[in-house]
């Protein structure tokens, strides 16, 4: 005989999983559908080339806090030293001057008219009173310089704490522009590991490939340098190519940006600054047309320098992980001013 048992009716617990389920389901699909999408290496690339502008221009930013600190710790080592040998002067002037109070007591502390009228031999006391006299006028001088150098050195001792106080100032830029540097840096760092090593690689062949064209034109533009000086800073610098960029680096085997400029006119016997924001004053200015190969082109609000080498092209440290190389002028950014050393 067939049964006619009615099925079971699901529980009231079990429907409510069941609901539940299916509506987070939905709910990660459609997150999934408004999800943003990966970026493409392109964007990826764009936003790190950025973040090592950023971080170059804390370099440049720390290296002018560096040579501030350096240029102040040898003001200050210097005025210490001269308020050392300021005090021990005036510790001479203080002594002589108790050697000459000590004179002038021994001399006779009474009144001179008394010591006349006691005195057994009148010559031999105007003597003593003549002597006495230019005693105590160099008394007088030697209290006069005493006082001098007391304000000397209290003028040299607020000079060298005024100093200090810039110098901490200085080196609490250099903590803030160390710490902006290194986080750009990280972050570049973290955005290029999100690409695959292919795509990585690839980005590296097309930075080669750009290289190896602006070595191409800048050989095809042989334009003539202004002056014997811009041309041997060019061939320094050339060769230095294939070398790392290190933030603060200044040579021989690696470099920043400005380092590499400063490097290369030293080559050439000519010293300049350290930085961006000091190398754009030195020499003078030019127009972009008038470029010439060892000319320096600053870019990007000068947070950026390089030595034009011809055709558009510049000779420069990029950014930490490249390398010195030839670059197409209009790929680094806008161009802030031309200076010709």
């Amino acid at each position: 005989m067939a049964s006619h048992r009615r099925p079971k009716q699901p529980s009231r617990t079990r429907v409510t999983v069941l609901t539940a389920t299916a509506a987070a389901a939905v709910a990660l699909s459609s997150q999934a559908a408004h999800a943003d999408p990966k970026p493409t290496k392109n964007e990826v690339k764009a936003k790190v080339d950025r973040l090592y502008h950023e971080a170059g221009a804390a370099t440049e930013q720390y290296n002018g806090a560096k040579e501030k600190q350096e240029k102040l710790e040898k003001q200050i080592s210097a005025i210490q030293d001269k308020v050392a040998r300021g005090q021990e002067e005036l510790n001479q002037l203080r002594s002589g001057l108790g050697s000459l109070a000590a004179a002038q007591y021994r001399s006779g502390g009474i009144d001179p008219s008394v010591q006349l009228f006691l005195s057994s031999d009148p010559d031999s006391f105007l003597d003593q009173a003549s002597a006495l006299d230019q005693l105590t006028a160099k008394q007088t001088e030697s209290l006069s310089k005493v006082q001098e150098k007391q304000r000397a050195l209290a003028q040299q001792r607020k000079e060298a704490q005024d100093k200090l106080g810039d110098l901490a100032s200085v080196r609490k830029t250099l903590g803030e522009k160390k710490k902006q540097q290194q986080t750009k840096l990280a972050e570049a760092r973290q955005l290029l590991n999100t690409l695959t090593e292919a795509e990585r690689a690839k980005i590296r062949q097309d930075e080669d490939r750009a290289s190896r064209a602006a070595n191409t034109r800048v050989s095809l533009g042989n334009e003539v340098p202004a002056s014997g000086l811009g041309a041997a800073a060019l061939n320094a610098a050339a060769t230095r190519i294939g070398k790392p960029y290190v933030s603060t680096a200044t040579g021989p085997n690696s470099f920043d940006c400005s380092g590499l400029t400063m490097w290369a006119y030293a080559q050439a016997g000519v010293n300049i600054t350290r930085t961006t924001y000091t190398q754009v004053n030195q020499g003078h200015r030019i127009g972009v047309s008038q470029l010439a190969p060892g000319d320096l082109v600053f870019f990007n609000g000068n947070e950026h320098v390089g030595l034009y080498a011809g055709n558009g092209q510049v000779l420069h440290a990029p950014y930490p992980g490249a390398y010195v190389r030839y670059e197409s002028m209009s790929t680094i950014g806008s161009i802030y001013a031309a200076v010709r050393i």
